[in-house]
């Protein structure tokens, strides 16, 4: 059975799947958003394809050259330049977090 569900929907899916903090609310709806057609909601696939970090998170676990002093917009550009250039990214919460395709 094909079932159309909206984004409030999405959110609930993650909720009732133990899911709820793996994505803020705002990164869900981009994930919505970004996934959004004809596709079967698999919440534990999207889990683990996707990720939401902060930039200086990101630049540290890839190590992407950034230094302690650079400020938050200009280690933002330096991690979507990088992951630009491996991965897809979703885009990036109000908060400044980066929604982006991990499996790379």
């Amino acid at each position: 059975m094909h079932q159309t569900i909206n984004v409030h929907g999405f959110r609930e899916a993650f909720k009732s799947m133990g899911r709820a903090d793996q994505f803020s609310y705002d990164a869900l709806g981009i994930l919505f958003d970004y996934l959004d057609g004809d596709h079967e909601l698999d919440v534990i696939a999207i889990c683990c394809a996707y990720a939401e970090d902060s930039p200086r998170y990101i630049a540290d676990q890839y190590d992407i050259d950034v230094s302690d002093d650079d400020e938050h917009d200009d280690v933002l550009d330096a991690v979507l330049e990088y992951l630009g250039e491996k991965t897809q990214i979703i885009g990036v919460t109000n908060a400044g977090a980066v929604v982006y395709n991990s499996e790379f």
